[in-house]
């Protein structure tokens, strides 16, 4: 039978002396690597993180994992081209960034974009919305030990993909959007599609909040922690769903309408205290306000052309291809060569999921820009983890990080 020794071993020490209080006070900086191959970050992200004790002390993040030269390739490929690399910045709304990719060249232009492909636009940007919320949704409350919350999120985010393959052929990086309009039309059935998907996703929202709105352990882990203020959230110049969460209404849809936007009638939501537990709500309130839009989209749909009519940036309908030379000729050189816009530049904002998502597209007359610059907000937004962390546990750590919700191509690009 083993028996504990009574006795110091060889390399105890008995004494009765009481430690110093500096001792007992004194302790080290620990520093975590946090990444870049971590299970609770939202991609290949290195956070390397100063621990005082149980509590954040310092976070420095290092980005560049991830990146794609996405800027550099556009300037070595055509105008509608681009639409290839455009969604593949933020796969989760991959429509925001073709939307914004294709306005700017559109301004460059002067393009006339049909009222049917703007509404198709519209509706398609706010399923896009929808569909990178519900992942939010599902895996912010993964990283706070909730399993159960993401197969509900993910059985609505399965059938929005649904509907972007249904009109694009693609479940993910669609390259759907053209300059001048969109590639095709809508195939039949497909607006009453979209309505079913709204009928589905009001009922999923109650779902949701059934099951984790009232749970003592969320709302414990969520609320009061990582607040950024509406002084902080300006000053670093975060946008989206995380600057509306600290009380700051700007939405470009609002402020800065395109593609229609000022036709429809939708409210900005905000909140207050700019917290985790506002950053989770304002995304599920986001989400009742685009199917709000989506309706209404739906109900504007009339037939009509899809593409601009100008030959010099639209492919010719395929069946004139059979009987026209001429629609030949244009088809041979826009694919070959593109078009040329004339020398300028331009900036168009649009508001994606993440917040303002820009291509500031500079043309020398070529078919090709001359400079393309990305303003992605999760590059932005990224930077507030060192600011909003300070002060909390490590846990907590993981739980901002969620409700910053970056998307790492989105930074790196």
């Amino acid at each position: 039978m083993t028996t504990l020794p009574q006795t110091p071993g060889p390399r105890q020490t008995a004494s009765t002396e009481k430690p110093t209080e500096g001792a007992l006070l004194h302790t080290e900086m620990l520093s975590l690597n946090v990444g870049p191959q971590h299970p609770s970050t939202h991609g290949v992200l290195r956070l390397v993180v100063d621990m005082d004790g149980e509590r954040v002390s310092r976070v420095v993040v290092h980005m560049g994992y991830l990146h794609t030269g996405f800027e550099k390739t556009f300037e070595h490929r055509t105008y509608q081209q681009g639409v290839t690399y455009a969604p593949r910045t933020d796969y989760l709304h991959s429509f925001g960034h073709e939307l914004a990719w294709v306005l700017g060249v559109e301004k460059l232009l002067g393009a006339q974009v049909p009222e049917r492909a703007q509404v198709i636009r519209v509706i398609l940007h706010e399923l896009g919305r929808i569909h990178s919320h519900l992942v939010f949704v599902g895996t912010g409350l993964l990283d706070l030990g909730a399993l159960t919350p993401l197969f509900y999120t993910f059985r609505e985010k399965e059938s929005c993909q649904d509907i972007f393959e249904a009109i694009s052929g693609y479940r993910m990086n669609q390259g759907y959007f053209r300059v001048g309009g969109l590639s095709k039309d809508a195939p039949d059935g497909w607006e009453q599609m979209v309505a079913r998907f709204c009928d589905q996703q009001e009922r999923g929202i109650q779902e949701y909040l059934n099951l984790f709105g009232q749970n003592p352990i969320f709302l414990d882990r969520a609320t009061d922690i990582g607040i950024i203020s509406a002084e902080e959230a300006i000053d670093l110049g975060l946008t989206g769903p995380n600057l509306r969460a600290s009380g700051v209404p700007l939405d470009h849809r609002k402020n800065n309408p395109y593609s229609g936007y000022e036709n429809y009638d939708f409210e900005v939501i905000t909140t207050q205290k700019g917290d985790c537990l506002d950053r989770f709500r304002i995304r599920i309130l986001e989400i009742e306000q685009s199917i709000k839009i989506i309706r209404q989209a739906l109900a504007r749909l009339r037939p009509g052309p899809v593409k601009d009519p100008n030959r010099k940036i639209s492919l010719p309908p395929r069946p004139e291809l059979e009987t026209s030379m001429e629609a030949v000729i244009h088809h041979f050189k826009l694919v070959t060569e593109g078009f040329h816009p004339p020398l300028g530049e331009v900036y168009v904002p649009v508001e994606t999921c993440r917040g303002e998502v820009g291509y500031y597209v500079v043309s020398d007359g070529g078919s090709m820009p001359y400079r393309v610059k990305i303003r992605s907000p999760s590059f932005v937004n990224v930077q507030a983890l060192e600011y909003a962390c300070v002060g909390a546990q490590f846990a907590d750590l993981i739980t901002i990080l969620a409700t910053i919700d970056p998307v790492l191509g989105d930074v790196d690009r």
